[in-house]
């Protein structure tokens, strides 16, 4: 079925935590929404699969391999597969992950 969503609004601020909710979860990869709240963040980890951040509202500081990049809505970085990386709210955002598996 298609419907027509605003994508912000599939995923709310909760002081003092990170929530996300899975949109697609299929064999050939995901898309995930989170808001962080300010301060919030993921611990460093890697995945075995290519990923893509989209900010969609906020600030967001995001670490791949050591390297520091800052993001702010409407920007997207790709974080490859393998690479250590996390993520910290500068202030609270919300985000789109796109991960594609391999085959």
């Amino acid at each position: 079925m298609t419907k027509k969503e605003n994508v912000s609004k599939l995923v709310e601020y909760q002081k003092g935590t990170v929530v996300s909710r899975t949109i697609i979860n299929k064999p050939a990869g995901t898309v995930t929404l989170f808001a962080f709240d300010q301060s919030q963040g993921l611990s460093q980890h890697t995945a075995p699969y290519d990923a893509l951040v989209y900010l969609l509202d906020g600030q967001a500081e995001i670490i791949i391999a050591g390297q520091k990049h800052k993001l702010s809505a409407g920007e997207m970085i790709i974080m490859p597969a393998g690479e250590p990386h996390a993520l910290k709210a500068e202030e609270k955002f919300k985000m789109m992950l796109i991960m594609i598996k391999q085959t």
